[in-house]
């Protein structure tokens, strides 16, 4: 996730200063070894650092001379590294080899001892990001036939649709390989969503095709018939998911453009997979489709309407006594700005609860300050000192004294403490990696370096996390308003109205912040960037929902009055809009309850739920706002010509 980080983010320029300087990094994994005296540490450490890949490994004999007797040592300098007979060891694992370095550490440590660190949390998770993939799709794939069975009335007809964007999201992944690299979130999350968002545009041609099959003979011409019928609503529904994506390529945290472009081109590549290769596949086969009839297994819905509007009121005041509340507590949630905790159960899970266990918490916070005052260098390391959160700093001034002048050393004994620039502080605390604690440390060590330094660095996962914060929060704003305008914009130029694009948008919206807000209600942390590409995904996904509702009543009053009019389009597009939710809400729910990697999983239940929420909402809340504002929309949209009842 760092590597997400802009360039000009304080821990990015910081790392580049400390690889520079130091030709290092900071630790980023620990590793204990149970019952050891210290000269078997000693031998595992050069048995640690013969691995390539691993380097700068720190223990107790950095710190202090362990041919002395420890127990006349600081006992929490020591019990740092070393406790009842267990030893700790940090050290840098080179980055874009995280799988194969820890594989080997772990093949060195065996089953008893223990690994935990934020090499070890990415390698665990680029080795779930394809596996898991995989299977969420074999468990999603069935479940999507079964949906699309029930709302066809052919056995191959569901295959057809996933022919089309199965393919289209092949080119998506195959694509790839001219970017370079992604992130191993988009791997899990782009196949599968785009596979959800785009099958609505295949279900649209299809189920036209087989509406004009009926009126027209020539299967050629009923095709010609369903592409003009069904492009506007695909057209409509596509550059609104486009946009939708497009604002998260402008995120500064670039896991957002990752993300954003990756569907971006996958929504592209459906769309012409739709509107050029379904068309042409479907007319060489529709016999296929002829051969495997069935009965409709779910029968026509023509009281839905009728009894969906009767709810109009009561939902109309709920969710406008909700939408404040919600709009509220849903940037009120606690959030979390790493990947969260490993679960408990896994490998990763259990050694971080067994070094904790033994060591306690230890985040490592390293601060780089310009050298030459060693005097300023002692002051600081006794303010540090200060702080409950810091149990011992490994400095110039800690382990040599500020009373032997650096120059009259060996450069070996200093380079682990001076470059030709800096001095290094390596503080080790008891704060969490993230969170109110950590960050509000991170922020009383910035203070104390300032009040000696004019220029100095820090670096750590919390202080990365603290810059990572930084960065999505700002983000927040300008992505979810770059969306809305987009999107309004899109609906604008779709409807040729003012005013239907603020009805759709308001009870799309209504329904993310409702989602969004639950688990401020629920006192549940939550993913923060799952939830800012929640924010906008959900919006820019279900706003089909309303799109296919309006664009249909639209249509329908031209030739009836209004109640008639939502009460027609409910009845006609019920089902379609359930099919369509069911499908999204499915991958949402199964990449929630698949993937161990706690962003995805975050963004799965927000998605499953969020479909849920604006599946409700669009058959019910936005038919009472149609109604309420008829008059509105008729005024503000360009030829609107609706229906007069005669007087």
């Amino acid at each position: 996730m760092v590597d997400y980080l802009p360039d000009n983010a304080q821990s990015t320029e910081a790392i580049e200063v400390m690889e520079e300087e130091y030709g290092g990094a900071i630790p980023n994994t620990n590793v204990m070894i149970y019952d050891v005296s210290l000269q078997e540490a000693l031998v595992f450490k050069k048995q640690l650092e013969a691995i390539d890949g691993v380097t700068d490994v720190l223990w107790l004999d950095d710190v202090m001379d362990i041919k002395t007797p420890i127990e006349m040592e600081d006992p929490d300098v020591v019990e740092g590294y070393y406790k009842n007979n267990n030893a700790l060891f940090s050290f840098v694992v080179r980055d874009g080899e995280e799988v194969r370095i820890t594989d080997e550490i772990y093949e060195l440590i065996g089953e008893e001892n223990a690994m935990a660190g934020e090499a070890m949390d990415t390698a665990t998770q680029q080795k779930m990001a394809f596996t898991e993939t995989m299977y969420a799709a074999a468990l999603l794939v069935p479940i999507i036939i079964i949906i699309l069975i029930l709302s066809t009335t052919s056995w191959v007809e569901p295959f057809f649709f996933l022919m089309a964007i199965g393919i289209s999201v092949l080119f998506n992944l195959g694509t790839n390989i001219f970017i370079g690299e992604i992130s191993f979130v988009t791997q899990s999350v782009a196949p599968i969503l785009q596979l959800a968002v785009s099958l609505d545009y295949a279900i649209f041609l299809l189920h036209s095709f087989s509406d004009y099959r009926e009126k027209v003979g020539d299967p050629k011409e009923a095709m010609q018939l369903a592409i003009k019928r069904s492009f506007p609503a695909i057209i409509a529904s596509a550059s609104t998911t486009f946009f939708g994506f497009i604002a998260l390529s402008f995120m500064n945290f670039e896991i957002g453009s990752d993300l954003g472009f990756n569907l971006v081109k996958g929504i592209i590549f459906s769309f012409i997979s739709v509107m050029v290769f379904l068309p042409a596949f479907t007319i060489m086969f529709y016999k296929w489709i002829d051969k495997t009839k069935h009965h409709p297994f779910v029968p026509r819905l023509n009281k839905v309407g009728k009894g969906l509007l009767k709810l109009r009121f009561p939902v109309f005041v709920l969710v406008i006594l909700l939408i404040v509340p919600a709009f509220l507590a849903q940037s009120q949630t606690d959030f979390i700005y790493g990947i969260g905790e490993q679960p408990e159960e896994t490998r990763a899970g259990m050694d971080i609860a067994k070094i904790e266990g033994e060591f306690g918490k230890n985040t490592q916070v390293v601060l780089l300050v310009p050298k030459g005052d060693i005097g300023k260098e002692e002051q600081l390391t006794q303010d540090l000192l200060g702080n409950d959160e810091v149990k011992s700093i490994m400095s110039y001034v800690t382990t040599v004294g500020a009373a032997v002048p650096p120059e009259y050393l060996d450069e070996e004994v200093t380079k682990q403490f001076y470059s030709e620039n800096y001095s290094r502080f390596i503080l080790n605390t008891t704060t969490e990696d993230e969170g109110e604690e950590a960050f509000s440390f991170v922020e009383k060590v910035d203070e104390s370096a300032s009040a000696y330094y004019d220029n100095f660095y820090m670096l750590g996962e919390s202080v990365t996390l603290y810059d990572i914060k930084s960065v999505v929060t700002e983000d927040n704003t300008f992505v979810n308003v770059m969306t809305i305008v987009t999107i309004a914009l899109a609906l604008i130029v779709a409807f040729k109205s003012l005013s239907f694009p603020i009805v759709l948008l308001l009870t799309i919206q209504a329904s993310v912040w409702i989602n969004l807000a639950i688990p401020y209600f629920t006192e549940s942390p939550l993913v923060f960037v799952g939830y800012l590409i929640v924010s906008t995904v959900q919006l820019a996904a279900t706003i089909d929902y309303a799109i296919l509702l309006t664009e249909d009543y639209t249509l329908k009053r031209k030739e009836m009055p209004v109640f008639q009019s939502i009460k027609q389009a409910l009845n006609d597009k019920f089902f379609a809009i359930l099919i369509s939710a069911s499908i999204l809400s499915s991958v949402g729910f199964i990449l929630w309850l698949t993937s161990t990697n706690p962003i995805v999983s975050s963004i799965g239940l927000l998605l499953g739920r969020g479909a849920l929420l604006a599946f409700l909402l669009v058959i019910i809340f936005l038919p009472a706002l149609l109604v309420l504002f008829d008059k509105v929309i008729e005024k503000t949209t360009w030829k609107a010509n609706f229906y007069k009842e005669e007087r």
